[in-house]
């Protein structure tokens, strides 16, 4: 049987704790949404990101830069994109300023979103998203949420979301799709350029597209 693409669900599930405020206008306000705890965020938003996906889907096939513009406000009201990179980065970001790492963190995400981004055209809206638990780790500094995405006909997707808390909102800093770290395989596939160039150099071949992020699997 033909599973869901692993890049797909990524794409979808690096949107589903965006702060439901700026998916809808019925939405609850901000304070409202950051009082949510990161289960519930990851519940109700997942099924709000599914829907506004239906509900735009054809806006988004004919406006891709419509589609972008989404992708790009939602990833970055949920990802925590300079401590992922630095995560990433492992050894090769220690002692690595900020502005390094940043330019490292724009490029990545970027790559990612522009690569995989058209792929949630294609994401079937009948998907549902079911919390199994949430785990607190280091004295409650993160959380692991665990969830699958259930499909029609086919096997459920489990989804693990690693978060962390920032000011008053909880956001990502790793996704796990089939147990596959979004971190790992980045820090994985990027050890080797940044073993022989600097941080702003690989960034700039990101940039670039002469390297591409390449969240997949056997299974893509």
């Amino acid at each position: 049987m033909k599973r869901t693409p692993v890049s797909l669900i990524l794409s979808a599930a690096l949107l589903a704790v965006a702060p439901a405020a700026t998916l809808a206008q019925s939405a609850p306000a901000p304070a409202a949404a950051a009082a949510q705890t990161p289960s519930q965020l990851v519940l109700s938003n997942s099924t709000r990101i599914l829907a506004t996906l239906e509900k735009r889907r054809a806006e988004f096939t004919q406006n891709r830069a419509a589609l972008r513009q989404f992708i790009a406000t939602e990833f970055d009201n949920v990802f925590d994109r300079d401590y992922a990179a630095r995560l990433v980065l492992g050894a090769h970001g220690r002692g690595a300023s900020d502005a390094d790492v940043k330019l490292f963190a724009d490029a990545l995400t970027d790559s990612l979103m522009q690569r995989y981004g058209s792929a949630l055209l294609d994401l079937n809206s009948k998907l549902q998203v079911r919390v199994k638990s949430e785990t607190p780790i280091r004295g409650g500094a993160i959380v692991k949420v665990s969830s699958e995405y259930l499909r029609q006909g086919g096997e459920p997707v489990p989804v693990d979301y690693l978060m962390r808390k920032t000011g008053s909102s909880w956001k990502v800093f790793d996704v796990m799709v089939e147990g596959v770290s979004f971190v790992q395989t980045f820090r994985n596939q990027f050890d080797a350029p940044l073993r022989q160039k600097s941080i702003a150099q690989v960034a700039a071949d990101i940039k670039a597209g002469r390297l591409q992020a390449q969240p997949q699997t056997g299974n893509d």
